[in-house]
């Protein structure tokens, strides 16, 4: 079977596609054909060697597939069953117990950079009614932190406002997740044209944060002053005053990312005098996954995919992700 593997020190000329024998379903486990993967900030950084890999590791933390064989103990599951991979196999549901990224496919274990692969049936829930793989791979590491910064975490209700940051999966999902609970949504971008786009997708209010460089003062001026009840903050430092600025009292804040930054100043006078709370998110549980699935069902969620690349251009799709050119999900057919 083909398969992709990052050679050490890692960068996207040091992915190589290689043969491997393909494997067999073990005790307790599945063997699912991989149909499909999709990119993450997360899987970009593997690539690129800045998250320490053995050498010849499989990146790529999102699958969705057929179930091949089923192993011995598995009960559950049946061969031709659609399968979607979980990023934490091992948190079944309740508080984070993460000691790590040790199990997490693509990091700290192989991934679905592979035409089949062979994982513990607790690695997998079903993929929803009426998606296709691409459509279904989308929502493993990208959906879910979405789901869990607005529903688990940040509570929307109807009425309520967000504010979103850019136009990548994990914002879209956000957006689309809010106004599927009958929230109001600003969302920001450097790019008039993707402030269209997310129009066209629901989002009440823009701000093209290039032109307005203080756009937590401007989320406030579009609130009547009142400041948004949640933020899906993907910048990190860089980009925390002005979520704090834009909120509410008693307001929430997602962080899920680090674009803009790893440190940097932040107001924590503001912060504390607005009583704000701020969780950080790593994606979510399996009871979080198929809660997500049910919700994209009734709701009839669609992803917003940019680009298909074959899984031979891996190496073209994260850069593809790098230039930041894309408008929701990048996915590799398999």
């Amino acid at each position: 079977m083909k398969v992709i593997e990052v050679k050490n020190p890692g960068g996207l000329d040091n992915l190589k596609l290689v043969d491997r024998d393909k494997p067999e379903a073990g005790p307790g486990e599945l063997l699912v054909r991989v149909r499909a993967s999709s990119l993450n900030y997360h899987d970009y950084i593997v690539a690129v060697g800045g998250i320490p890999t053995p050498d010849d590791r499989v990146p790529m933390s999102d699958g969705a597939g057929d179930v091949e064989a089923v192993g011995e103990g598995v009960t559950g599951w049946s061969v031709g069953d659609k399968a979607l991979s979980l990023f934490f196999p091992n948190w079944n549901s309740g508080p984070p117990e993460m000691t790590g990224f040790q199990s997490v496919p693509g990091d700290g274990a192989d991934g679905f950079a592979a035409e089949y692969v062979a994982m513990p049936a607790r690695a997998f829930t079903r993929m929803p009614e009426g998606y296709d793989y691409g459509e279904a791979a989308t929502l493993v590491c990208a959906g879910l932190t979405a789901w869990r910064a607005i529903v688990e975490q940040a509570n929307v209700k109807a009425g309520q406002t967000v504010l979103v940051q850019g136009t990548g999966g994990v914002s879209i999902f956000a957006l689309q997740f809010a106004k599927a609970l009958g929230a109001r949504v600003i969302a920001t971008s450097s790019s008039d044209e993707k402030l269209e786009k997310v129009r066209g997708l629901g989002a009440d209010m823009v701000i093209n944060y290039k032109e307005t460089p203080k756009w937590g003062e401007k989320a406030l001026e579009l609130t009547g002053g009142r400041g948004v009840d949640a933020v899906v903050e993907i910048g990190g430092a860089g980009t925390l005053p002005q979520s704090i600025k834009a909120c509410r009292i008693g307001g929430h804040i997602s962080m899920i990312g680090v674009l803009a930054g790893f440190t940097g100043e932040v107001p924590t006078a503001e912060f504390f005098s607005k009583n704000l709370r701020m969780d950080g998110i790593t994606v979510g549980s399996r009871a979080m996954q198929e809660d997500m699935i049910r919700a994209v069902e009734a709701n009839g969620i669609e992803p917003v995919i940019d680009k298909v690349f074959p899984l031979a251009e891996l190496a073209d799709a994260f850069r593809h992700q790098e230039a930041q050119k894309h408008f929701g999900k990048i996915v590799v057919s398999v």
